[in-house]
């Protein structure tokens, strides 16, 4: 292979040659070292399991650490295959972008004409959202209608059938609102263009041109390889296996479910940082790489903006993509800085991922890329004195329902409750909400697989006057 690896049989990718040893092709990368770092991060954060793929100098370094399941105590190889969570939104945006390459999209055409069946309750917005304001998300369709329409191969077709009643989050327009039933949607216009599954267009398109042969879809295809077991618990002590590996119907593919190795996630990387190679243009490489809209919520992603597809960064004037993955008990992170030609992949199954990832990414990027990450979220040391009245209210988007009210102290407090579909992901949480600025309030008590050690709030107000809220990246406008 082209990295300098194979593929032995216990299952390990080995390297040959001068592996983490040769420094002509790039900064030298310390195999030893990081191993050592990651066996040190993964255990003080109680993550049982971990994989990490870092492509430095035209190659890709894997390091494994930790268990796949705490409760049979079968280790972590390199190759081993977790889930990506929304990771997969990229890979989806790709495939859009490989079709917008060959003719067969166009960018800024309205969804409708390309899939009539497509709708939501308002008739304008269905006429006007965009290819382009799903991939930006920026078409105000929502994240959370979690709908279960089965396992056949039109299990796409009914899940935007049942999505044409479910109300948006914004104005089409108006703000980005993170969204995955537009990703769902997008996946359903690949079926449509290329008369295929998204599950098949992604084996055709993607992976078997770029060799990703730990790459795919399907509970029973990752059933071929070593798999990560989800893991659940509270912050600071070792988590238990999940009760299921996976509660996601196959309907969120296109929005949540790649299953891969971090290897082969870093190796998709590299095809964006050459410039598309045999999978797209150089033109739709950079397409998805440019800005489309600002991000008021700075800090649940780290995202400063929002590409076609790519959460996008700015760490001090350098440049660098990327995503963050969650499915119930694991979390994934991609990050890439193109001046340094740097990827780097890391894939968990449970614990305080977050906190391992910020470690770890932080000593990582600073020393192969030369990027000073974002010194974690939280309040300051003296927090500014906030009238909290014109934030008080109720929030709702569809699944879910926010409510920010007053202690008797004068502080804010925050419950987040899922309803509807939603309804049986999690008991509701209760956060206190510190003031950071007058906006941008800290809450605790979320948990730190969710953020460092605060979860950012940002009131907000939509183009059109509307008051909201984001929480996790999603705009919730208030009601009441």
């Amino acid at each position: 292979m082209s990295d300098n690896l194979t593929w032995d049989t216990d299952g390990d990718w080995t390297a040959t040659g001068a592996w983490g040893a040769d420094s002509s092709h790039g900064p030298r990368f310390e195999l030893a070292r990081w191993q050592a770092r990651l066996d040190e991060l993964r255990a003080a954060h109680h993550v049982p399991g971990a994989s990490l793929a870092v492509l430095v100098g035209g190659r890709v370094y894997e390091l494994a650490s930790g268990v796949l399941h705490r409760g049979t105590g079968v280790e972590v190889t390199n190759g081993s295959i977790f889930h990506s969570g929304s990771v997969a939104k990229i890979y989806t945006a790709t495939l859009v972008m490989r079709l917008v390459d060959e003719g067969r999209l166009d960018l800024d055409a309205p969804v409708v004409d390309v899939l009539p069946e497509f709708a939501t309750p308002d008739p304008e917005a269905t006429r006007t959202i965009t290819i382009r304001q799903l991939l930006s998300h920026t078409g105000g369709v929502t994240n959370d209608f979690n709908h279960d329409s089965g396992r056949g191969d039109d299990c796409l077709a009914k899940y935007v059938e049942a999505a044409r009643n479910v109300a948006l989050d914004c104005p089409p327009g108006t703000a980005i609102s993170y969204g995955g039933l537009g990703y769902i949607v997008l996946g359903r216009v690949i079926e449509v263009v290329t008369g295929t599954t998204w599950d098949q267009a992604l084996k055709d398109l993607l992976f078997t041109p770029l060799g990703l042969e730990r790459s795919m879809t399907l509970p029973e295809e990752a059933l071929r390889f070593p798999v990560a077991m989800s893991h659940l618990g509270e912050a600071g002590a070792d988590p238990d296996p999940a009760p299921v590996w996976d509660m996601m119907p196959r309907s969120s593919g296109p929005a949540g479910r790649v299953l891969v190795s971090a290897g082969d996630m870093a190796r998709f990387a590299r095809m964006h940082l050459e410039g598309g190679m045999q999978v797209l243009s150089p033109q739709a490489v950079a397409e998805m790489q440019r800005r489309e809209v600002d991000v008021p919520d700075k800090w649940t992603v780290s995202a400063d903006g929002w590409g076609l597809g790519w959460t996008l960064y700015d760490w001090n004037g350098i440049a660098g993509y990327g995503h963050d993955g969650a499915a119930i008990g694991q979390y994934a992170y991609l990050r890439v800085v193109p001046h340094a030609g740097v990827a780097v992949a890391l894939m968990t199954n449970g614990g305080s991922a977050r906190l391992l990832y910020a470690d770890l990414f932080r000593d990582l990027l600073a020393q192969l890329a030369g990027v000073t990450m974002p010194a974690p979220f939280g309040p300051p040391a003296q927090p500014p004195a906030v009238d909290v009245t014109p934030l008080l209210g109720t929030y709702r988007r569809e699944g879910v329902v926010i409510t920010v009210t007053r202690d008797d102290h004068g502080n804010a407090h925050m419950r987040y409750e899922f309803v509807d579909g939603m309804k049986d992901l999690s008991p509701p949480l209760d956060m206190d909400l510190e003031p950071v600025t007058e906006t941008v309030f800290a809450a605790s008590g979320a948990g730190p697989s969710f953020s460092e050690d605060y979860m950012p709030v940002v009131f907000s107000t939509l183009s059109n006057g509307s008051a909201c809220v984001y929480v996790g990246m999603r705009a919730t406008p208030k009601s009441t």
